[in-house]
């Protein structure tokens, strides 16, 4: 880099020092901590967006947000060209850049990465950031500090889109990189229109209930702020939204996160909390006549339930595998349709690849469901940046995890054969079920966020399946029944001498301990167990199902005896 680039970065960076003996690492989440320790972590994080905008000649996102995590905590993450995370292979510089102990090592640094990744500064090149927050107290100051890190590299542009959901942000970028209308209002219109085209080819004769509403926890965060504005441009669907955020505490109580973990209804749901209850519902009435859906603080996960009958706030919990079920139902029946030849002299079928994408996390009970539908079902190890980058090798690849997070991809050749058929003269003049079926699935693919998770373009899609099939949310959790499950964390000397192969369902190393899992499972009807070490602290993970509450826990507590004798405190 040239004197005055260097200039600009020392100066800008020495405003900036690291917290004294805080070390952080780049995840799925990006950076996470307590929102008082990241001043000079989201600066550097700014710089980094800055040189892959650079690298890559395209816009780069800047999220600044902790998703489901305390409203203390706060995080930042980037969202690369395509909208989706991070490249990988840019994760160990993000490490080191956060780490780095000086601003004189963190120029050093820099001057060394972007020579070896041949990246263009002095303003040869303009970089474009945009940069988006959540609704914390701290988002703000977090966000300044992310533009001075953005500004300190020559020809570096950052452009604050305000408040905005995380799956937003994605969307945007995207859509940028597309050549697309990219505004905030881009999104709600095309959300709003997709799903408009959806319940508009609702097949004659489907049982749906208008008078069913639909009420909705936002976290007292972001996804409940934008949740109103889509409202005003939605038609279609009665919603009302609890936890907006006017009152209330982020993820206190309230969220994805907690009623997927805690299968709880959340605060402002229940009939003690007079001035946020259900318009004056008991509970009894929510269970039989409202659908309840939960997004968490930044709005890319989302799960269903409806409440137990006198039951102290307990409720019966839709999660990511059946919102993954339900989109895998819908999906293949619209291929089913297309692929139908009868009468078709023409046969311009499209062998178009469908796959299921989870983590050895799913319920084996849901695995089971989705097989016995005759869908390719695949695993990867647990992190969504797997699931995602599985899911696009397919022309409709669909993943969800257990907490809500997921999405489903479209192919581009796939897309432009939907395009070419729904506009086919022998099909619109007659207005053919196959024609229908071709703008079904444009419109899922307009109104799914390709990019990453989505709770708000989930929760339509959700929505217009249901309408389109006639189902009550009763009717769509019935589809199977979870096997009951048990996770543990055991403490161990050293997590790194687990390893793991087969998506994490099977230990190579200690030699073993596989056998002694496998054996232990043995004993239990419709046992399944794994084990994985932690990503960040010394810990092994046990997760066990069987076939009821108490075999699943003893299958747990078993295993997690096997692991401490074979790797615990008292193994050395």
């Amino acid at each position: 880099m040239d004197e005055k680039q260097r200039s600009i970065l020392l100066d800008s960076s020495s405003r900036f020092p690291p917290p004294p003996g805080v070390k952080l690492s780049y995840g799925t989440a990006g950076f996470r901590a307590d929102a008082s320790i990241l001043q000079s972590t989201v600066f550097r994080v700014g710089i980094l967006a800055a040189l892959r905008s650079l690298k890559t000649q395209s816009v780069i996102g800047l999220m600044i947000t902790a998703s489901h995590n305390k409203v203390s905590d706060n995080g930042v993450k980037i969202a690369d060209p395509s909208g989706g995370m991070l490249t990988q292979a840019w994760e160990p510089f993000a490490d080191a850049l956060a780490n780095v102990p000086n601003f004189l090592h963190l120029v050093q640094l820099v001057d060394d990465f972007v020579m070896k990744e041949n990246i263009p500064l002095e303003g040869v090149q303009s970089a474009v950031i945009l940069l988006g927050r959540d609704t914390r107290p701290s988002g703000e100051s977090l966000l300044e500090a992310a533009k001075q890190g953005i500004s300190s590299i020559v020809g570096a542009v950052a452009v604050d889109m305000g408040v905005l959901t995380t799956p937003q942000l994605h969307w945007m970028v995207r859509s940028r990189n597309k050549g697309m209308k990219a505004a905030e209002m881009d999104y709600f219109n095309q959300l709003s229109s997709s799903f408009r085209c959806l319940i508009d080819l609702i097949p004659p004769g489907s049982a749906v209930n208008v008078m069913d509403k639909l009420i909705v926890d936002g976290a007292n965060g972001v996804g409940g702020e934008k949740l109103q504005v889509l409202k005003k441009v939605l038609h279609g669907l009665d919603i009302q939204i609890r936890n907006s955020g006017k009152e209330g505490v982020l993820n206190e109580e309230v969220g994805a996160d907690y009623v997927q973990k805690e299968k709880a209804v959340p605060r402002g749901f229940a009939p003690a909390d007079a001035g946020m209850s259900v318009a004056h519902f008991q509970l009894s009435s929510i269970s039989q006549c409202f659908r309840c859906a939960s997004l968490d603080g930044d709005a890319d996960r989302l799960v269903y339930f409806s409440a137990i009958p006198n039951s102290n706030n307990r409720i019966r919990l839709v999660d990511g595998d059946k919102i993954l079920s339900l989109f895998a139902l819908f999906i293949k029946e619209q291929l089913s349709i297309l692929n139908d030849n009868e009468g078709d002299r023409e046969n311009n079928s499209y062998p178009a690849t469908l796959g299921v994408v989870q983590t050895a996390y799913a319920n084996g009970a849901s695995t089971d469901y989705l097989k016995h539908l005759g869908l390719e079902v695949v695993f990867t190890p647990t992190g969504v940046k797997y699931l995602h980058e599985k899911a696009a090798e397919y022309d409709i690849g669909i993943y969800f995890e257990a907490n809500g997070h997921g999405t489903i991809l479209l192919s581009e050749g796939l897309l432009h054969w939907l395009d070419g058929r729904s506009s086919e003269p022998s099909l619109t003049s007659k207005g053919s079920e196959q024609q229908k079926a071709a703008l079904r699935l444009l419109a899922v693919s307009k109104l799914i966020n390709q990019a990453v998770g989505d709770a708000l373009s989930g929760l339509l899609l959700v929505e217009a399946i249901l309408q389109h099939m006639g189902w009550s949310i009763h009717r769509w959790n019935e589809l199977y029944h979870d096997l009951p499950s048990r996770q543990l964390k055991v403490k161990v000397v050293d997590r790194s001498a687990v390893v793991t192969a087969n998506a994490e369902t099977v230990v190579v190393r200690p030699l073993g301990i596989q056998e002694a899992i496998n054996a232990e499972t043995a004993k239990y009807p419709r046992g399944r167990c794994f084990v994985r070490p932690s990503g960040t602290e010394d810990v092994v993970r046990v997760y066990a199902e069987a076939s009821t509450e108490e075999a699943a826990d003893n299958l747990a507590n078993s295993v997690a005896q096997l692991v401490d004798q074979f790797l615990g405190f008292g193994s050395s």
